[in-house]
């Protein structure tokens, strides 16, 4: 149980957040953060190592918990109820619905080593969906064909490149229709020439309106694809705005600093 104290957040937005401070010990990562995310759109968020955007990506869906302020995906607290302005911890089995509507992506891939790629992609939506078996199998191939996979589907993650294994991890996010998708730098991990795989599926998602939410150093991805640039950077949101703007014409002088020595 905490204290709830926030602004007004939006139920119409995919993700609302409004005065989000979370700690680790002494050392306080996010402060007082406002962020909104319309349904349909992209939002990248830059900014150094250790500025607090992988840690607030990994808030949005419970994986760590917020201190402070109010965190809402789709209108709804994202792992908590509020009752007489305290907020109080959902059930674990509560969470586990909350996220099944968000898919994350992670920079280390985190398939299944023992399962194959369609058993990756099926696990879930039967597992949680309780989907059929032959329901969630097709849907995975159609998945699998869509990032240029399908003569994978028996593979094991291994055998796999880095970049084909990001793609079988977006795959499996896709695989339990979310609606909103979080990217904590997907491509990080991978060697220069399979980042372009990555990338393109990814500017396909978004082609068709997905709503993501992406962690990145991609400057270029972030130009061409996002709605809105946020830069955070010492737990805190910097500066915000459309990238050609954002990223063009900084207004701030830490911003400034930072896109000229890496552009």
């Amino acid at each position: 149980m905490r204290d709830s104290r926030s602004g007004q957040i939006n139920p119409q937005n995919a993700v609302s957040a409004r005065g989000v401070r979370k700690s680790f010990g002494h050392l306080e990562v996010l402060k007082d953060i406002n962020f909104d995310v319309p349904y349909g759109q992209v939002s990248c968020i830059l900014g150094p190592s250790g500025s607090g955007k992988s840690t607030f990506l990994r808030c949005m869906n419970h994986l760590e918990r917020i201190d402070g302020g109010h965190l809402s995906v789709g209108g709804s607290l994202v792992g908590y109820r509020e009752r007489n302005n305290k907020l109080y911890e959902l059930r674990p089995r509560e969470i586990a619905k909350i996220r099944a509507d968000i898919g994350m992506v992670f920079q280390s891939f985190n398939l299944f080593p023992h399962m194959t790629v369609v058993e990756n992609l099926i696990e879930a939506p039967v597992g949680v969906r309780k989907q059929s078996k032959r329901e969630a199998t097709d849907y995975a191939e159609s998945l699998l064909k869509k990032v240029g996979l399908e003569n994978k589907r028996n593979a094991y993650p291994r055998t796999l490149s880095g970049g084909q294994q990001q793609r079988v991890a977006i795959a499996r996010a896709l695989a339990m229709q979310p609606k909103l998708i979080l990217f904590d730098e997907p491509t990080s991990a991978l060697d220069p020439e399979l980042v372009g795989e990555v990338l393109n599926v990814m500017k396909e998602l978004a082609s068709e309106g997905m709503t993501m939410v992406v962690v990145t150093h991609e400057i270029g991805f972030a130009r061409e694809v996002a709605d809105m640039v946020t830069f955070m950077d010492g737990g805190v949101i910097v500066e915000q705005g459309p990238p050609d703007e954002l990223i063009a014409r900084p207004q701030t002088l830490r911003a400034k600093s930072f896109f000229s020595r890496i552009l």
